[in-house]
């Protein structure tokens, strides 16, 4: 509602839809809260602090008998991105890159491999929160003779944006829409992620604003 003010409010929405919304940024429920939730079956509503009405009730997908192809929209502004440029083409090259970063306690998110054109180099990109930036850059610059790449280059001012809804498992051309939506605004992608009820792209911070708007016009997720 602070991006798209014709936003319109949900009266159901899943535990796993909601789940993945608060760790996409969506900042209304906090991810442990919705797994307890889940884990123990306990219908929970979440409701404004400022009005008397009704909220949204996050239950189980079994309760939910017209599924939206897409829930939700949400973003999260906390991200980076690092690409290493010709890392070698091996076995084992991928372990050698996040190994090192999972014993500092970096968590790291998209992850995209080029396929590699002459057998030999590939580019690995992933990101990363802001915060992590320069403690991952460092890790990696000590790592570089083991990992094998000729050069890395870090990026933020980038943004995630993320469609979701359990209506995607059953439902062909979503993430299709989502990309000619951008495409529309003249947004370029620069990763693209994917998981059973979620699709996510890394794009430039400064489109923020314009894509929420735009995926939630496109995805019916207006107001009527």
């Amino acid at each position: 509602p602070r991006i798209v003010t014709k936003a319109r409010k949900l009266s159901k929405i899943t535990y796993e839809e909601m789940l993945e919304m608060a760790s996409q940024g969506a900042k209304v429920l906090q991810t442990r809260a919705v797994e307890m939730a889940m884990n123990h079956g306990v219908r929970t509503e979440v409701r404004s602090s400022f009005s008397a009405e009704r909220g949204t009730l996050v239950v189980n997908e079994e309760e939910i008998v017209e599924k939206q192809v897409v829930s939700g929209i949400a973003y999260s502004r906390d991200e980076a991105k690092i690409t290493l440029v010709r890392v070698a083409d091996r076995p084992g090259v991928a372990a050698s890159i996040f190994g090192p970063l999972a014993e500092a306690s970096v968590n790291v998110d998209m992850i995209v491999q080029n396929v590699s054109a002459d057998g030999k180099a590939t580019d690995m990109t992933f990101t990363v929160t802001k915060s992590d930036l320069e403690r991952t850059k460092s890790i990696i610059q000590s790592k570089k003779a083991e990992i094998g790449y000729e050069d890395l280059v870090a990026k933020d001012g980038v943004v995630k944006i993320s469609i979701i809804g359990v209506g995607m498992r059953s439902h062909a051309g979503v993430a299709q829409t989502m990309f000619q939506t951008l495409a529309d605004k003249g947004i370029n992608i620069q990763v693209i992620s994917t998981s059973e009820i979620k699709v996510s792209v890394l794009i430039a911070e400064e489109y923020t604003e314009l894509a929420v708007r735009a995926l939630h016009t496109a995805y019916g997720l207006d107001a009527a």
